[in-house]
Order: C-alpha cells, then structure tokens, then sequence
C-alpha cells in the first residue's frame, strides 16, 4: 500500500513538473501606431573646378607595321616629353590604350588593294595647374597628338562642399517638415531616423569657350561651373 502511495505521489509531482515546462502564452494589449513623418531634403552646392583630365593620342598609319609602331612611338614619346617640360609631372601622365590593328583597303570595284597598319597610342593626363590647360593641348598637337577628347573638369578636394550640401539637404529636410506640420495642425517630435545618400554626379555647366585648334595661340577652353547635390531623408515623430 505503501509502495503504492508512494508511486502516486511521484507521478503528480512529475506531472506538475512537466506541467510548469509547457510553452507560456502571454496576453500583450495591441500598441497604438507611431505618429511619424517623412521628408527628404536636398542641397546643392556650386564650385569653381581647379583640375582638369584628358585623353591624349597619337594615330598613325602605314602598310608596314614595324614602321607604323615606330613612327607612333617616337610621336607619343615626344608628346609625353613636351608635357613633361611644360609642368606635368610624371605621375599625371598614364597610358591608358595601345592598339594595333589591320585595315584592308580596296577599290571602288570592291578589289582589295592592300593592308593599312594602325597604331593608337593614348595617355590619360591630368592638368593641375588649369589656367596652362589651353597652352599644354597645344603643345601637345605642336609634339604630334592628334587625337584628343575627353576633356573633364573636377574639384581636386570635395570634402568640404560634401559637408556643406549635406547641412544645406538637412535644414531642407527640416524646414519642409515645420511647414507640413504647421499647415497639418500637428507638432514635431525628436528624430526617429535620418538616411544620407551618396553625393550625387557632379553636373557641368561648362562655357561655351571655342573648341577648334589654333595654332597661333592656347587652345581656348572655359571650365564653367560644376555643382554637388546630395540627399537626407528624415522620419521625424509627430507629437
């Protein structure tokens, strides 16, 4: 009878046990939503570039390919030279293309003539000192370039217009905000989030300079005006 107590006894308290190891549901009251709004403001800002890139080649051609190389290196050797006398150092001059390749030639009966060899050599060079940018093209056609395009201007430091675009795109972002809440009737509370995009691409306002060569003088070039428009998107809470 004992042994039978005892038993008993034992599978209730495992019961109970087990019992208070069961998953636990726990009632929670439905929250109200959050009030918030959202605006996204902008700021731009207007810089005068101070530097400048450009794509500067050699072409040529010849029906022997030892001699078009030749003639294409000793041109692009003395382009790169004549930069380099004129103030750009050598760390702003990278090739960036040689190219070789065969162009058949034929008739006006469609009969094939011979081959054509032509050789690119291009440089990527970047101009710091932009007031002598007109002058070093110049130079550059004078030494045998005759392919030049690509012409680029940039700031070389942007850290403070980003700065200043960014403070511009938040007090944009605020004022919008006021101005809804005022004409809604509401108030606004703390700052729930901000998001920063990434400076946009810088946009060009270039002058209308001329581009065609001169060789009595610097090729005339205008640099213009280049802008950076960076965005903030701000969720603020509504009281």
């Amino acid at each position: 009878m004992k042994t039978k107590l005892f038993f008993l006894i034992t599978v209730l308290v495992l019961g109970t046990a087990l019992a208070a190891c069961g998953p636990t549901t726990i009632v929670t009251e439905p929250q109200p939503p959050q009030r918030v709004m959202t605006v996204t403001g902008a700021g731009q800002v207007t810089l005068t570039p101070d530097i400048a890139y450009v794509y500067i080649g050699v072409h040529t051609e010849n029906a022997d390919v030892s001699q078009a190389v030749s003639e294409n290196n000793n041109k692009a050797q003395a382009v790169m030279d004549a930069l380099m006398r004129a103030g750009v150092a050598t760390k702003d001059i990278r090739t960036t293309n040689f190219n070789i390749w065969a162009s058949d030639q034929y008739d006006e009966k469609g009969h094939k003539t011979g081959t054509l060899y032509m050789v690119d050599n291009t440089v990527y060079v970047t101009v710091r000192d932009l007031p002598k940018l007109g002058d070093l093209l110049e130079i550059a056609i004078q030494s045998g370039a005759n392919n030049i395009n690509g012409i680029q201007f940039d700031v070389a430091d942007r850290t403070e217009a980003v700065a200043k675009a960014l403070i511009a795109a938040v007090e944009d972002a605020r004022k919008q905000a006021e101005e809804i809440a005022n004409a809604a009737g509401v108030q606004l509370g703390v700052v729930q989030t901000i998001s920063y995009y990434d400076a946009q691409p810088l946009t060009y306002d270039y002058g209308k300079g001329g581009g065609g060569v001169r060789m009595e003088a610097a090729v005339p070039v205008s640099p213009g005006q280049m802008q950076i428009t960076t965005s903030v998107t701000i969720v603020y809470e509504l009281k």
